[in-house]
């Protein structure tokens, strides 16, 4: 689909500096929200304050030539404050069950019904990127800290094994054969394939819950206007990048919020480049070029922790959708300090990809030391200001750790663990991914856990933590119950992949053993491997010959969990159409 023209950052653009406007702005939304009856006030009562008042003062503020909705900085929009709108036009919801009241309008955040909930998705972070899985050079406290006080798990799956299909999994619990994107696609001018219009994800059913709702990051599931929009997809705030590819540059020149283009203090320079050949890569000052002065992931957490300060009283949901370890390498000079000299290096010259970087391992290794720090924030935020105890944090990764590209060498780091692929692979080393769930009092504090769980029972088992129903065509297992340390009273029969990049790739996990189907456009029907992945952990021996009747099961499963899309069909080598060149 061809998405609408969007704006040029200039002219209108605002720059850092007007930030303090659009906080201003926020706060007298908030104000005027608490002007209106909430909810689940008689209907009279609202209908005679919209029908009656509000148009009444309008006209008198008309007359004397002054808008009322403009003295507030709200739109006209906002009047009934049971359906917040932000950014384009959001989609039409279906009507509350009875109870089901917006419980965050009037009460405090102590009042409701579930706890606020803080997911934090790290970009292309390993497995064995954390100390807490066994990462030796890297120094991670925080989410180490995380880790002792709540659950990890061991054999956690991330949606797919690259960036956008693994979101949509996450925020719509469905898996790969029945998920609306099932790779990465891109559309111009800028953004990727949008989430059609009809999908619910875990944003909107938050809402509908009466939580208020943040997208702060990495979006990728559709451009500013289209159906994908984060504003219509079930949130009220989004700030940081639209587009994927716009994400290859931690210094861009503008960030959204909503649908607004926020200019940058950052020169603009193609995020795709090598290094010159006139220059010394031997001078530091080489380097300068590559950076600029306005950090995104800096901006998107101090937004991240105002969404939270601004929401302390009711219920809220933060998607904190980071982009580090994702390449370029680039990370603010402080924090390139506490790791250069600790390695042998050789200048990164943009030969692979990406950008060029004088200290890769370092940057590397200093980039995932940020974003730690980063969540070290949002806690000491969420203890600051009392909500620590009252809110489910989870954390993971979107898929594994790049291999051979940008100058990343996570080999190095043994940044997928013990296990074999990376990202872009459906091995477990390019989609068994590292996740941790903090919840006081209520998650087993230094407990690990080798329940098998994926993105797509994120969904179910958030909606059992608020005490919400699951949609009918959820593809997940709510695993709360393992995360309260009680007996799990449901387990999946198997968990699946139907990956269209990467030349086709589909997988599917039956308890210890795994089939591995590769270049499915080429051999749509070809040989099943399958590994046992209690005796061989690495997937290093096929042994299909000697079990036939798990292979076919295998096979069933991939047949009949296969929902047909007039994108993603492998024997009719269907998929979106693509541009020459794509963002992986």
């Amino acid at each position: 689909m061809n998405p609408p023209a969007l704006p040029s950052p200039s002219p209108g653009a605002r720059s850092p500096h007007q930030r303090v406007g659009t906080i201003l702005a926020v706060r007298r939304f908030s104000v005027a929200r608490r002007c209106f009856p909430p909810p689940q006030a008689p209907p009279a009562v609202r209908g005679w304050f919209a029908q009656g008042l509000v148009p009444a003062v309008t006209i008198v503020f008309g007359v004397l030539g002054v808008s009322f909705f403009g003295v507030l900085g709200v739109s006209p929009r906002t009047v009934d404050a049971a359906t917040p709108q932000s950014g384009p036009e959001s989609k039409v919801q279906p009507p509350l069950a009875e109870g089901d009241e917006d419980a965050g309008t009037t009460g405090s955040n102590a009042g409701r019904k579930g706890p606020n909930i803080v997911f934090i998705l790290a970009d292309d972070l390993g497995y064995g990127d954390l100390g807490c899985y066994g990462q030796e050079k890297i120094q991670t406290p925080n989410i180490d800290r995380l880790a002792a006080e709540g659950m990890r798990f061991t054999q956690f799956y991330c949606g797919a094994p690259v960036c956008a299909p693994s979101r949509c999994v996450l925020l719509t619990g469905k898996h790969l054969g029945h998920a609306a994107i099932r790779d990465n696609s891109e559309v111009q001018p800028e953004g990727q394939l949008p989430l059609p219009a009809e999908e619910t994800t875990l944003g909107e059913l938050l809402q509908r819950a009466g939580y208020r709702t943040a997208a702060v990051g990495k979006w990728g599931l559709g451009p500013p206007g289209s159906s994908g929009d984060p504003n219509r997809q079930g949130f009220d705030l989004f700030f940081g990048y639209n587009c994927q590819r716009h994400a290859h540059n931690y210094y861009p020149t503008y960030l959204y919020r909503n649908a607004e283009r926020i200019a940058l203090d950052n020169p603009p320079f193609a995020a795709h480049q090598k290094f010159p050949a006139d220059a010394d890569p031997r001078d530091p000052q080489a380097f300068a070029r590559y950076s600029g002065k306005d950090y995104a992931p800096d901006l998107m957490l101090d937004e991240a922790l105002r969404f939270i300060r601004d929401n302390r009283d009711r219920p809220f949901f933060l998607y904190f959708a980071s982009t580090i370890p994702h390449l370029a390498l680039q990370v603010p000079e402080t924090s390139l300090a506490e790791y250069l000299g600790r390695f042998p290096e050789t200048p990164y010259l943009g030969d692979k990809g990406y950008l060029p970087h004088r200290a890769p391992r370092a940057c590397l290794a200093a980039m995932i030391s940020h974003l730690d720090r980063q969540v070290g924030r949002i806690m000491e935020t969420l203890e600051e200001l009392g909500l620590a105890d009252d809110t489910l944090v989870m954390f993971s990764s979107d898929n594994g750790p790049p291999e051979d590209v940008g100058g990343a060498d996570t080999r190095f780091f043994a940044s997928n663990g013990p296990w074999r692929g990376f990202k872009g692979s459906v091995f477990e080393g390019g989609v068994r991914v590292p996740f941790i769930a903090r919840w006081p009092g209520r998650v087993p504090a230094g407990s690990v856990s080798g329940h098998i769980g994926i993105f797509y029972d994120v969904l179910p088992t958030l909606m059992e933590a608020v005490q919400r129903p699951t949609p009918s065509d959820c593809d997940g297992i709510s695993f709360l119950p393992t995360l309260l340390g009680k007996e799990q009273p449901r387990r999946h029969e198997f968990i699946l992949y139907e990956f269209y990049g990467y030349g086709g790739q589909q997988a599917v996990r039956m308890g210890r053993w795994k089939g591995i189907r590769l270049n499915c456009y080429q051999k749509p029907e070809g040989p099943l491997m399958l590994f046992d992945l209690e005796t061989d952990p690495k997937e290093t021996t096929d042994i299909a010959a000697a079990h036939p009747d798990v292979v076919a099961r295998l096979e069933e499963i991939l047949r009949t969990e296969h929902r047909d899309h007039p994108y993603w069909d492998f024997r009719e080598k269907r998929r979106p159409p693509r541009p020459a060149a794509a963002a992986r």
